[in-house]
This record gives C-alpha cells, structure tokens and sequence, in this order.
C-alpha cells in the first residue's frame, strides 16, 4: 500500500524486523522489495506514511513513432523544453533503455520502450523488448503512461493497451495506466482538452475512458510535478505500492541471480568497484518466457509487395466500373490477400479510395 497506519515507531521497529525474516525465508524479492521501502521510509514524521517522493517512481513510457516519447522523457527527467525541439528528429530507440535523474530529492526511473511494442514485428523481436522492460522496471512500475500525440488517430494507441493487457494483466491498464498527451501545441487555442475530447475526438476519449479518465497534458515548458501528483494518487487508488504480476516477479528474481553472478564474478577478479551491478544486471535479462507473444505477432509483407500491390489496386481503379457498389468487396478481396491487422486496415483504406473513385464517376457522366 502506499500508505500503512503505525501505532509506535519501536512497534513498528519489531513488526518490520519479523516481516523481514519471514520473507526472507519464505524467498519473496518482491516483498522483500516492499518491506524494504518500508523500513527506508519507517523515520519518516508523517508517522509511516509511505510516500512516493520518499523512493524510486518508476515510469514506464508507452507509445508509437512519433508519438512524442523523446519530449516526455525530456520534460519528465529535464532537457529541451520546447516539443518541436524533438518532433522533427525523433529517433526510435531499439531497445528498451532506462534513465535515472533526482528531482527535489525523489528518485524518477524512466523506462522508454521501442516501437516494436505496437506494431508488427518478428515475436523474438518483440518477446525480447517485453523482457527487458520487464527487468528494467523490476519489481515493478508505479506508472504506464501511453504517450498520445492530441492531433493524430488512436489506432495504434489502442493497439498498444490491448497489447500491454495481455501481457501484464488488465489491472496494468485499469489501475497503472495513464494517458499523457502529446503535441499539446496542435490543439486550437480557443479549446479546451476536454472539450475537444467530448465533442471533436471520441477516438480519444475511449483511450481516456479505457485507463479510468486518467490523463495529463504534457505542454512544452510545464512543470512535471503535477504529473507526479496524479501518478501518487493513481498508485494510492490500487492499494498497491507499485505494479506487479507474474512476469514481472519473474524478472525481479532473475535480475537478482544476475547480481548475484557479476558481485562474484568481480570479487574473483579483484575488482573493488561495485557501482552498475544493478543496471547491469536488469539488461542482462532479455530471455523471460513471455506468454501470448506469438498470437500478438504477424510477418509483416515486404515493402515492395506492398507497393506493387497498391499499383496494381490504383490500376484496376482506373478500369472497374460500378465502383460504389463494388468498393467493399474490393477492400475485402485485398484485406484478405495481406492478412493481419495492416491487411484489414489496408483494406478499408482500398475501399475508401475506391468509392471516392466511384463517385467521381458517376458526377461526371
């Protein structure tokens, strides 16, 4: 919980110690995780209150190519302050990668995830990113923030929460996940956020919807600390101290052997230097069993298949007649001979232009 009521500090002295060495026994990294915040934080005046300013926030950073990830990470843990700064040269990390700065005396681990979470990819691939964002936020994160770019679709957006629900749970979205939006300089001025939500963007506002109307939007030079105030209090909801799940223990007991290997790898080189083991540890982990991954994953066409086909579908545009009342068969016929998510949206996409075509057709006879 993020916050406990004590009766006395030697009480609570006592009470923690037995805890410990039960936990201990019992061999539970993750509560022994949770205890260990506990007593870190068991001096604290407000009569041991947890409190996340207190420990680490880790913050796991979701979202497309483009979405403005780079602009969050650097509003979240400082850098540029302008979105335009990091719009036009966006580059997709690769891996999952993890940054730590300290802000007013708290502690915030940012864990900024590849594309290859949302979109179509070898399943080693993406099995392998889940793994290390899995590690690098072991034992858990008190936040996913899905970054949502105001101006564009949600597609790819609701892609991605169906695709972090199979793989950590429901509770990962309906209790842990927060929409932070993006490219706040394209909303008109005269409109507020959520105004444009209820009247201009139902897209959106299902994702708004879909994590518990919990958002924040993320402005060019605004202060972060209320986005820190509404993750404490999205955590204090959960009645958990952080997020967890199978997967996730997984990767924190396994991250702990790995420390556990390079401590005695180093003590039997000589080597006095301990600083990294963690860090070093978390990245080592890419080979977690990650259920669900195939049925997530479809072979992507190659490019030039694709490109010959869309000059073929233009060509046959130009010859078809009775183009309104074929259009949806045609988008059928050509969703079905790509197959997957990119066929069906291939396909509707052929049957717009199509109609259109048609259309144009029948205006001018």
């Amino acid at each position: 919980m993020v916050g406990q009521s004590h009766t006395a500090g030697s009480v609570l002295t006592e009470q923690q110690e037995e805890k410990q060495e039960l936990q201990t026994m019992e061999g539970s990294t993750t509560q022994d995780e949770i205890h260990q915040e506990e007593k870190d934080i068991s001096g604290s005046s407000e009569g041991g209150q947890t409190d996340l300013k207190e420990r680490e926030l880790r913050l796991v950073l979701l979202g497309s190519a483009g979405a403005g990830k780079s602009s969050a990470v650097n509003a979240i843990l400082g850098g540029p302050t302008s979105e335009s700064d990091c719009a036009g040269t966006e580059t997709p990390a690769t891996d999952c990668q993890k940054r730590r700065v300290s802000l007013a005396g708290r502690q915030v681990a940012v864990i900024d995830t590849p594309d290859c979470l949302c979109i179509e990819r070898p399943a080693e691939d993406v099995r392998r990113q889940f793994s290390l964002c899995a590690a690098l936020s072991a034992p858990g994160p008190h936040a996913f923030l899905l970054c949502v770019p105001v101006h564009r679709p949600s597609n790819l957006e609701l892609q991605i929460l169906e695709t972090i629900e199979k793989v950590f749970g429901p509770e990962s979205i309906s209790k842990h996940t927060m929409v932070l939006f993006t490219r706040m300089d394209r909303l008109p001025e005269d409109v507020s956020l959520d105004e444009y939500l209820n009247t201009e963007r139902p897209d959106l506002l299902e994702l708004v919807q879909k994590c518990r109307d919990r958002h924040h939007p993320l402005r060019p030079g605004s202060d972060v600390e209320e986005l820190f105030i509404k993750v404490e209090k999205m955590v204090k909801e959960a009645g958990t101290q952080f997020f967890t799940c199978p997967l996730l223990q997984e990767a924190e007991r396994r991250v702990k052997e790995k420390e556990e290997e390079i401590l005695r790898s180093r003590k039997e080189k000589g080597e006095d230097d301990l600083e990294g083991i963690r860090a070093e540890a978390e990245k080592s982990v890419d080979d977690l069993v990650v259920e669900g991954i195939a049925e997530l994953c479809v072979s992507t066409p190659d490019t030039s298949i694709l490109r010959w086909l869309w000059d073929s579908v233009v060509g046959w545009l130009l010859w078809l007649p009775n183009m309104v009342r074929g259009s949806a068969l045609l988008g059928s016929i050509v969703g079905l001979f790509v197959g997957g998510p990119l066929g069906g949206a291939m396909g509707a996409t052929v049957g717009s232009v199509a109609t259109e075509v048609g259309r144009r057709k029948q205006k001018t006879k």
